[in-house]
């Protein structure tokens, strides 16, 4: 059973039935695409953890998983935890990696580098508390996705606001004010593997932002391999073992942020037990050749994962870009020019001619990708960190 119905679940629906599974998707919005690639498809809201474990029951699954959707993957543990399904691990553990103030508590409780941060469910609260933190600060909802309601402070003179947006977008009505980390070099979001707490597969990437759009925090483009430095790559791959083996973690795939801050420490941002959105998975698959879809699947029905090699090569630099739109209006068309079509791996455009769009508030915003793949490394940073160069969105 595959919870949600994104794009982003038809490479993972697609594999299982190379796989031979038999795929269940379900959430409640019946128009949603992944649907159609499905065998079968259920009505119910996947934060109903009772609910989803009833049909759980009645379809007598073999796996569960919620792969690019966040809301899911505590419902995914709990009901692997209620029928003894294989699973990613605790349901109290991922409870903790899924809500951004139990993460950034249990962060600070076990010695991790983490920004001062503190979870409110009053803007009082947090209007009072403000000699605590050191300006910027960042919003965010403690159980949100795709950077909805995620907002950076400067001053007291918005911060209200700000908070107010975040609540928004939380289904629990809670946020959290923390520190912001000012990256130096670029943040990394990218996919990882633990097979049996052992964390046997890690990527770093170097993941840019579009600062003129409606939202600037969310991504807008990563680029792999990460430049990174090497001791600080190794920093972070030891961290994030160190805390998955706390939380007693199983096998999974990882969507993780990380970054290094000016102050010269390696911060681990989020470790989220699913894959992530904006292909990423696809992505380190033409990059390296790793399956990390075809992984995930099997370890979800309890299938043992046998001659996995930890090695990680990839086979030339490549560039993903995020499609969006600055404002509102009818998609007219995509424009790419021709001096760096010979670097454009892939177009996957979602949107036809007469489409209405609108700006780019939340990855649920993205409109396509493009795909790059060249064999020198600044000229494929060079084109993701600046395509708006030679890559234009006709919106009327």
């Amino acid at each position: 059973m595959l919870l949600g119905g994104l794009r982003y679940l038809i490479p993972v629906i697609k594999e299982a039935h190379n796989l031979g599974y038999y795929v269940i998707t379900c959430d409640y919005i019946p128009d949603n695409i992944a649907h159609k690639y499905s065998d079968e498809y259920i009505n119910a809201s996947i934060t109903d953890k009772e609910k989803i474990l009833q049909i759980a029951k009645e379809k007598q699954i073999d796996g569960i998983m919620s792969f690019a959707v966040d809301p899911g993957v505590t419902t995914v543990a709990y009901v692997c935890e209620k029928l003894g399904l294989p699973s990613i691990g605790s349901y109290e553990s991922v409870n903790i990696l899924q809500n951004k103030k139990l993460f950034r508590e249990f962060l600070a409780k076990h010695n991790f580098n983490v920004p001062k941060a503190k979870g409110y469910t009053s803007v009082d609260d947090a209007i009072s508390d403000i000699k605590y933190f050191n300006w910027p600060l960042m919003v965010k909802p403690v159980d949100s996705a795709g950077s909805k309601g995620v907002s950076k402070v400067e001053n007291i003179d918005c911060f209200k606001e700000k908070i107010e947006n975040a609540i928004r977008f939380s289904p629990t009505k809670q946020f959290i004010v923390e520190e912001f980390i000012e990256s130096d070099g670029f943040p990394s979001d990218s996919e990882s593997l633990s097979i049996d707490g052992e964390l046997v597969f890690f990527t770093l990437s170097n993941q840019r932002f579009d600062r003129n759009a409606a939202n600037p925090y969310t991504p807008a483009g990563f680029t792999w391999p990460s430049k990174m430095e090497r001791y600080h790559q190794e920093e972070l791959r030891s961290e994030i073992q160190r805390l998955l083996s706390l939380l007693r973690m199983k096998t999974s795939i990882y969507n993780i942020e990380a970054r290094i801050g000016i102050d010269n420490k390696a911060y681990i941002m989020e470790v989220s037990p699913r894959g992530g959105g904006n292909r990423l998975a696809e992505m380190i698959k033409l990059a390296t050749g790793v399956d990390l879809i075809s992984y995930a699947l099997r370890a979800a029905v309890g299938e043992e994962i046998i001659n996995f090699t930890d090695k990680l090569i990839y086979n030339g630099f490549w560039g993903e870009i995020i499609l969006h739109s600055d404002k509102e209006g009818y998609f007219e068309q995509l424009i790419i020019d021709n001096r760096i079509k010979e670097l454009v791996y892939e177009i996957d455009l979602w949107v036809t001619k007469g489409s209405y769009i609108k700006s780019f508030t939340g990855a649920n915003e993205t409109i396509g990708t493009i795909v790059i793949k060249g064999d020198d490394q600044n000229q494929v940073d060079e084109l993701v960190s600046n395509y708006k160069k030679w890559i234009q969105i006709i919106v009327n």
